[in-house]
């Protein structure tokens, strides 16, 4: 930890979240006089990778300059009165819940940015394109960062016209009704969301959310607590998504393009489950362990049905999509994140936050991989990529065929990588419920979540071998080109943070752990 003024942490907690405003702004603006001999569009894919470098350097910046001995006290915080008459505050804060999903979503949006500076996907002008990648990320850092129920919903809600707009305008086939899907079902939600958030504002006098978890349920009655948290758990889980409110998302992903899918999600699923670990877990206690058992039988369905799915797709003569696939497959890891919440335990908690953060780390990397693939070979179906001598990358571009079987490896949960310690210790969680939880119930939870990771490694292996290997290139096929600069650089990172995560998880825990504790004690540690 390096020492650096409360002032400036706020400054800096305050730039991630409004710069990429600011720069959104800018893009839209004509390109400065001084960049002659670039086109009008190199400049603005070229601003974008400035300004989300920028609020990376920011990130880190803050995270080195954190109190990693306090964790679990709010930093960086700023808290200024907006709205008097109904006590809403500009209130922002980071601890070590926050934090890493602050670096993440930072990271996330500046390869993404980087990887589309070089490939562009097929659509109407950068300059668009730029400012709501900009957009997204604000939202997406706000949602993280306001500790204020009203900027929580105003900040959840941002994010969804630039996602909407990145599928519909820059998608591929079928993208004007899987954005509509997208846009109608998070919609939706976020009404009955709304409803819950406003009902435990009114019903406890604040919607200051320090405030709220320190008083850990007291101010409200069992009655409100259970009805805000079914209205606010109802938005939570479609954007998480929790089956069977996830159908929008295989939709979203296929259509997205590349950049979109690895925000969609590497980010956005996070907002969902985060809203359930900072609002209901320690504002409504009493509500959230009226439905936890509820909570956690949906999330092993989810992974049960995910992996099915996934393992459906995957069967040579289904036309399965290879996006589709890693969409269904993130419905089954989101389940072991909401089976991690459901516990209610620090143990499960600390899982679904790691569970969170590897997820994004490594289903990201997936759907940079699997773009890559169908640029290549101008297809994602799987019966088209292993048809005759199959896509075989492992002879023809071996690079891409190590690391897809990395990412596949790793998102399987493989030990000493970060898909592993999640899952395990969300299994852990469930093995030992909070105290008032049936633990036979949770038991049979487990074990349905750990057959769950059988069927993981069931799908992740066939689509390896279908894709991956294969027969020799026919004499005078034209070779494909394996990795490239610009995708070492965007990808690079991701597999270092993986490895990094898994070998040293102590690293997230560390941060994560304290916070959680205090979390559910009702901030009186």
């Amino acid at each position: 930890m390096i020492d650096i003024s409360e002032s400036v942490m706020q400054f800096l907690l305050a730039l991630i979240v409004a710069g990429p405003l600011v720069g959104a702004a800018a893009a839209l603006l004509p390109a400065p006089p001084g960049l002659k001999g670039t086109s009008p569009d190199q400049a603005v894919l070229r601003h974008g990778v400035v300004v989300t470098g920028v609020i990376l350097l920011a990130a880190i910046v803050l995270a080195v300059g954190f109190d990693h001995d306090q964790p679990s006290t709010m930093q960086a915080t700023t808290d200024i009165t907006w709205i008097k008459a109904l006590d809403v505050r500009i209130h922002l804060g980071v601890d070590g819940i926050s934090l890493p999903l602050l670096v993440l979503t930072a990271l996330l949006t500046f390869l993404c940015a980087l990887y589309s500076y070089f490939k562009m996907p097929a659509g109407p002008s950068p300059k668009g394109f730029v400012a709501l990648l900009l957009v997204l990320e604000s939202g997406t850092l706000a949602t993280f960062a306001v500790l204020d129920l009203v900027l929580f919903f105003l900040a959840f809600e941002m994010v969804l016209i630039p996602m909407y707009f990145l599928i519909a305008r820059w998608g591929g086939e079928g993208k004007q009704a899987a954005a509509w899907k997208f846009i109608l079902y998070t919609l939706l939600g976020s009404v009955v969301m709304l409803l819950g958030l406003l009902l435990i504002g009114v019903k406890a006098g604040t919607f200051d959310m320090v405030a709220l978890a320190t008083d850990n349920g007291r101010g409200l009655t069992t009655s409100v607590q259970v009805i805000a948290v079914l209205a606010i758990g109802i938005g939570l889980a479609v954007k998480t998504p929790m089956w069977p409110l996830h159908s929008w998302l295989p939709d979203a992903h296929t259509a997205a393009p590349t950049v979109g899918s690895v925000l969609l999600a590497g980010v956005l699923l996070k907002m969902g489950t985060y809203g359930f670990v900072r609002i209901v877990l320690p504002i409504a206690p009493d509500g959230m362990r009226t439905f936890a058992p509820s909570l956690a039988a949906f999330a092993v369905a989810g992974i049960i049905y995910g992996s099915l799915a996934c393992l459906a797709l995957a069967r040579p003569g289904n036309k399965g999509d290879l996006k589709r696939l890693i969409a269904y497959s993130s419905v089954g890891h989101m389940g072991f994140v909401l089976l991690g919440i459901a516990t209610m335990t620090p143990t499960g908690v600390n899982g679904a936050l790691f569970a969170n953060v590897a997820h994004g780390l490594v289903t990201g990397l997936l759907f940079f991989l699997v773009g890559a693939v169908k640029d290549r070979y101008g297809t994602a179906d799987l019966d088209t990529l292993a048809g005759a001598t199959g896509a075989a990358l492992y002879g023809r571009a071996p690079r891409l065929g190590a690391l897809l079987a990395f990412a596949a490896v790793a998102s399987l949960g493989l030990p000493g990588l970060a898909g592993f310690w999640g899952e395990m210790l969300a299994l852990f969680g469930a093995f030992d419920p909070a105290e008032g939880l049936s633990r036979p119930a949770f038991l049979t939870f487990m074990a349905i979540g750990a057959f769950g990771t059988l069927l993981t490694a069931a799908y992740l292996l066939l689509v390896v071998r279908r894709v991956c290997m294969g027969g020799p290139r026919p004499a005078g096929e034209t070779p494909i080109a394996d990795v490239q600069g610009y995708e070492f650089a965007a990808w690079t990172p991701l597999v270092a943070l993986t490895v990094l995560a898994g070998l040293w998880p102590a690293v997230l825990l560390g941060l994560t752990d304290p916070a959680v504790q205090k979390l559910l004690a009702g901030g009186t540690q």
